[in-house]
């Protein structure tokens, strides 16, 4: 006899296509109702609204249910989970994913041990190689495996101020929570800080290959200039040598196999910023503004080097987007528009728009990102529905 039970049963079998886990475990099923004539109508809660693996969903639920005899024919309804909702299933995923990893066992890793002080650079009447061997390459190149499924994001701003690294920051956890292996390069040089945003303290120690390990934290893996100073000293280099640090970066760290890898870049159209364009040719690019209009002119310029280095533009993310007064009204400290105004400038979608939370810049000051803990912020649910969205726009499947 076809019961309730029975279909919960065969719905357990499909899974969430970007966090990998049952629809059934992961509360997304929401109500059933079995016909006498075998007509099965169930309603399945999306994680995120406009979701573009609807399909799928809607397909791997008909295949599992029309695998019963008695099953005639099935009738999908599709809605939307709330933040808390969201906030739950993500944290589900996120441990269902750490403890499938707990017994990954650790891979060798060859290579020289980093340089602080980078020596001088090649001649000028020599072509600059390509950034390499990237995340993945040849295993006796010592860096990561799987190169060619490690998508690899710049973030990207126009300016100082507008909160570029705590968005990678709490990016970077948000993707690592939905399941995901994500890495970090604090490519700031002279702004170095994701170490005090991550909480990560400790000096740079090498493995038996002398490749420096890199920092694991929040389900993150991270490397910064923190690791080799102390917080207050300032770094005193010229261009060359920033581009030799970001070829170290890269190639002389202990990269474990990731499938995401994010690049805190720093701000404005420089050294740093033209390396990566010009060398790490498979780099995407994440833009972020404020909603104010100056913030968004300079943003432009940054896009406008990418575009020149055809490198691919993801999307914007409006940060500092307005804050939520006492009685749930809106107020648009900074302005509004900016962020859409940028995205529709170079046809990408704005990827989301972030609040002026207290609770963002606490996380931050105290190495706990937001997106770090189950706290009640709609920035956090933010975050992680964005890390959805940049998963869904290239295509990408969580690991876990």
């Amino acid at each position: 006899m076809l019961d309730q039970t029975r279909v919960l049963q065969a719905l357990d079998t499909v899974q969430d296509p970007e966090l990998h886990q049952s629809i059934v475990s992961l509360n997304m099923v929401r109500t059933v109702a079995i016909e006498p004539d075998g007509r099965v109508a169930l309603d399945i809660a999306l994680t995120v609204d406009g979701c573009p693996l609807h399909e799928k969903i809607t397909e791997d639920v008909n295949r599992a249910l029309k695998v019963l005899p008695e099953v005639k024919d099935v009738a999908v309804t599709l809605s939307v989970m709330n933040e808390k909702e969201r906030r739950a299933a993500f944290q589900k995923a996120f441990e269902a994913a750490q403890k499938a990893r707990q017994g990954e066992p650790a891979r060798p890793e060859s290579g020289a041990r980093i340089s602080v002080t980078p020596p001088p650079p090649q001649s000028s009447g020599k072509k600059a190689p390509i950034i390499g061997p990237l995340p993945g390459q040849a295993a006796a190149a010592g860096m990561m495996s799987d190169a060619d499924s490690t998508v690899i994001i710049g973030v990207a701003s126009g300016k100082g101020g507008v909160g570029k690294s705590t968005v990678t920051a709490n990016l970077a956890v948000a993707l690592a929570r939905m399941g995901s292996r994500v890495g970090v390069i604090d490519m700031d040089i002279y702004g170095f800080s994701q170490g005090r945003m991550f909480g990560a303290k400790e000096k740079a120690k090498v493995n038996e290959q002398e490749k420096i390990i890199p920092w694991s934290v929040h389900g993150v893996h991270l490397v910064s200039m923190g690791m080799f100073v102390e917080e207050g000293q300032a770094i005193v280099w010229r261009g060359p040598m920033l581009g030799k640090m970001m070829q170290q970066f890269f190639s002389d760290v202990a990269w474990p196999t990731l499938d995401y890898l994010l690049i805190d870049l720093p701000p404005g159209t420089g050294d740093v910023a033209l390396d990566i364009a010009q060398k790490v040719r498979k780099a995407k690019l994440v833009l972020v503004t404020t909603p104010q209009e100056v913030a968004t002119q300079v943003a432009h310029r940054a896009g406008d080097v990418a575009q020149k280095a055809h490198q691919e533009i993801i999307g914007v993310i409006e940060n500092m987007s307005y804050v939520v007064c006492p009685h749930g009204e809106r107020m648009n400290v900074f302005g509004e528009g900016g962020g859409q105004s940028l995205a529709n400038l170079f046809d990408v979608p704005l990827l989301g728009q972030i609040p002026l939370e207290a609770t963002v810049r606490e996380g931050s000051d105290k190495g706990r990102p937001t997106t770090s803990t189950d706290q009640n912020s709609q920035a956090a649910s933010i975050f992680l529905t964005i890390a959805q969205r940049i998963k869904q726009t290239l295509g990408k499947e969580a690991a876990g």
